[in-house]
């Protein structure tokens, strides 16, 4: 299955702002694919991102990533966060909201399963029971 993360971002996003509170992204930014101003970023590698309509330009907030512009110092700067590097989103005013689990940058491939020797397998079966 898919990452669950990109569809509690959003929703909880839309559940801090029709609140009127300031939804913030907290955000791995060591992480692979992670578009941040490094100046930003704390010792432990985090960053924490005010992402309200009134703070960003453009937000997107898809199935693999929170993307928008906002202002750094002043400076216009594009944002892009892969949604396995948000650590969690909460309302500024009272802390309500999720933290995540870590989350591995790409999820592996299934691996194929070898088959084994010819007649050795067994076969799922129904039967009825009464």
């Amino acid at each position: 299955m898919t990452s669950s993360r990109p569809y509690f971002i959003r929703a909880l996003y839309e559940w801090i702002v029709d609140n009127s509170l300031t939804p913030y992204l907290v955000v791995f930014a060591r992480a692979e694919g992670v578009q941040v101003p490094q100046q930003y970023v704390s010792k432990d590698g985090q960053i924490v991102l005010n992402i309200a309509p009134r703070a960003v330009m453009g937000l997107d907030l898809s199935n693999t990533g929170v993307r928008f512009s906002a202002r750094f110092g002043g400076v216009p700067t594009d944002i892009y966060v892969p949604c396995n590097a948000v650590l969690g989103i909460y309302a500024k005013e009272n802390g309500q909201g999720m933290m995540f689990e870590p989350e591995p940058s790409s999820p592996e491939p299934p691996k194929p399963t070898e088959p084994g020797p010819a007649g050795g397998e067994k076969r799922p079966s129904l039967r009825v029971v009464k």
